[in-house]
Parts: C-alpha cells; structure tokens; sequence
C-alpha cells in the first residue's frame, strides 16, 4: 500500500503541529507540516494529500473566539480547498484536535445536514463555548466511543487522554438537533467517569465532563463519518509512558490510547 501523504497545518499560534505529524507517521503516513500562507498562495497543493488535518494551539491567538481567525481565512481564501477535503468524492479524511475541532466547527463542517429536511437545519446546528467555569481547563479525561461512523474511532471503545482548553463546551441549538446528531451516530465520543465506558445523555458533574458539554460530548463527526474533530488531544498519549501512572501500571499496553485513532486513518486507506 502507498502510505497516504497527510498535511498538518500549521498558522500562526499554532503549536502541536511536530507532534500530530509524528503520530501519523507512526502509524505509516507520509506527513507534512504546511504554513496556511502557503496553501493559500498554491492552493492545487490539496492534489497530494489524502489526509486534512488541523492540529492544537491557539491559531491566531484565539481572539476573537477560539478558531474563528483561522476559520475565516479558509472560508474566505480557501472555501473550496476544504470543500474538496469535506465534500469531494468521499476518498479523502478530515482531523481537527482541540484549536483544530474549534476551527472545523466555526466552518460547520462537523455538524452540517443535521436535518434531511434543508429548510429545518438552523444557521448554527451547534457551536463550542466557553466551559462552564469560565477558565482553561488541563487534565486528563476518560471518554468512551459511542456508536457511530468515524473513521477514526473504529474498533475503540474507551480511551484516558489529556485535554487543555478553555472554550471547549459543545452546545446544540436545541435538544431536536441533539437527539438528531445523537441518532446518526456524529456525537462521536463522550466525557465518561472512568474505564467502565458507561454513557449518559445528562451532563456529568465536573471533573469527569471537564467543560459542560451537552451530553459529554468530546468529539463530533459529519454524517459520513470521514470529517472528524475532537477537544482532547490523542497526539499526547502515543506511547504508555505519556500515561501519568505508567511507573504505577500493573500491565504496560503496547502503545498509548492515542495511537490506535492515527493507525485508523491509515488503515482506512488500505
């Protein structure tokens, strides 16, 4: 199999680009970091890649609202770059991490068609918000994969990664758009209490759903299951000694919880 070419990229505030292409080649990508100046000054540099990613950080600096600068230059430099990514002809995968799932979600890629009927889809279907404590939040955080299409979480149920942000809080329009997005499967994974995987529709207290999320939801896919974003970070839990017990482990796994979402994306190829 040719190993599919990934492009992390990269803007200004942006700062866990070296780690995300680590991890997917890792699992066998061919990855390269690309400043977004220069997508847009070659935008046909979307025919060497297979694999869209949009890694953490605070692109921009996060003014304004966490993502929003960086998402109004590809929407307004780079609309059909992305499209061709989200849309196309359905061979190629989309990735955002933290800052990146914000971005994804300010182009509302994530949470498109929610409805087959267009005209009742309302303009914002769900947005990211401020977590409920009103301050950046790091730790580490059990999530648990519900059933759904993505590509990304295939064979993955449970998962311990480290998140760090402070607007991180998915909120839908209504509890319509919820149980819709719920029902296709796009409310992806979940903030869970620990590694018995239980899922719970009603927002679990802090720490275990560290932002307020409705639903605890972590992560959320298109309707295809190819276009994928995230708040936790998988890229930093690759290896068992990025886990903060590993000394204390009784039994090392192979390889972190992080690892097996990049290997997904390869394989996808094969």
């Amino acid at each position: 199999m040719v190993a599919p070419r990934v492009l992390v990229l990269r803007a200004p505030g942006t700062n866990c680009d070296e780690e995300t292409a680590f991890a997917f080649e890792q699992a066998g990508a061919v990855a390269e970091r690309v400043h977004v100046n220069r997508l847009m000054e070659n935008p046909a540099l979307r025919d060497r890649y297979q694999i869209f990613c949009l890694p953490g950080g605070f692109s921009y600096g996060d003014d304004v609202a966490a993502g929003r600068i960086l998402a109004s230059r590809l929407q307004q430099h780079l609309s059909d770059w992305v499209d061709a990514f989200v849309h196309g002809d359905g061979d190629r995968l989309v990735l955002g991490i933290c800052n990146g799932m914000q971005v994804l979600m300010r182009l509302g890629v994530l949470t498109a068609d929610v409805h087959d009927d267009a005209d009742a889809n309302p303009d914002v279907p769900a947005t990211l918000t401020w977590n409920d404590h009103g301050r950046f939040e790091d730790r580490w955080v059990h999530l648990a994969v519900d059933e759904t299409p993505c590509v990304f979480l295939k064979d993955i149920q449970h998962m311990y990664l480290p998140m760090a942000h402070a607007e991180g809080k998915f909120v839908a329009a209504d509890d319509d758009v919820l149980q819709a997005l719920k029902q296709q499967g796009r409310l992806a994974i979940r903030y869970c209490q620990d590694e018995q995987n239980m899922i719970v529709d009603s927002p679990l207290p802090f720490p275990a759903n560290p932002n307020g999320s409705d639903a605890n939801v972590a992560g959320v896919c298109d309707r295809t299951g190819r276009v994928f974003g995230l708040m936790p970070h998988p890229e930093r839990h690759l290896d068992p000694t990025h886990h903060p017990s590993w000394t204390r482990r009784e039994q090392q796994p192979d390889e972190g919880d992080g690892m097996k979402m990049f290997r997904n994306a390869v394989d996808w190829f094969k």
